[in-house]
């Protein structure tokens, strides 16, 4: 049962009026994937590398928009990317959690009548200067177009993408110096 709280005027949702939300009311299925992988610098020095203006650095074409017009990484920053990973035409990204102390971020990001994604990157070093990455995507889908790539997002699919990641992230280090944390 629908309850409603005396200080709204909108009425609870019906059916009908679900439709602008391009869902139903049948439960969908989440995927969920995690992986990890080594880079040769420790987790200092990788970790800020997974922010909007980092991955800059490192990945081919990336770009966004900061509508609070700063560059800033922290909880709470909203950023919006365009044409980006997993079939989204636009996104809109929201930092849940940002600890640099024990370099972890969490985020995430909506692609509004498609899917809601929620991304974990973790670092941690290990011994002789390198550092683990650890990455977890988990997709909710928010329609049939959602539901058709949550249905596509395979581990194989998901290992393939992380694999991107570390061959982008070891021609990044192995072409420049990077710097100590």
């Amino acid at each position: 049962m629908w309850s409603r709280r005396s200080d709204l005027d909108t009425p609870p949702p019906t059916p009908d009026r679900l439709h602008f939300f391009n869902t139903s009311l049948v439960a969908m299925e989440a995927v969920e994937h995690t992986s990890a992988f080594r880079v040769p610098v420790p987790a200092a020095v990788v970790f800020p590398l997974f922010s909007p203006e980092g991955e800059k650095a490192w990945v081919p074409g990336w770009d966004y928009e900061s509508p609070l017009g700063t560059t800033e990484m922290a909880e709470d920053f909203v950023f919006l990317t365009r044409s980006h990973a997993h079939g989204a035409a636009e996104a809109v990204w929201l930092v849940k959690r940002h600890d640099p102390t024990a370099h972890m971020v969490e985020l995430y990001k909506v692609e509004p009548g498609e899917k809601v994604g929620m991304v974990r990157v973790r670092c941690r070093d290990l011994p002789g200067g390198e550092s683990e990455v650890q990455v977890r995507y988990r997709y909710v889908p928010l329609s049939a177009t959602g539901r058709e790539f949550v249905e596509g997002f395979t581990h194989a699919a998901f290992e393939t993408f992380i694999g991107e990641w570390e061959t982008l992230l070891s021609a990044h280090f192995s072409a420049s110096d990077p710097p100590t944390p």
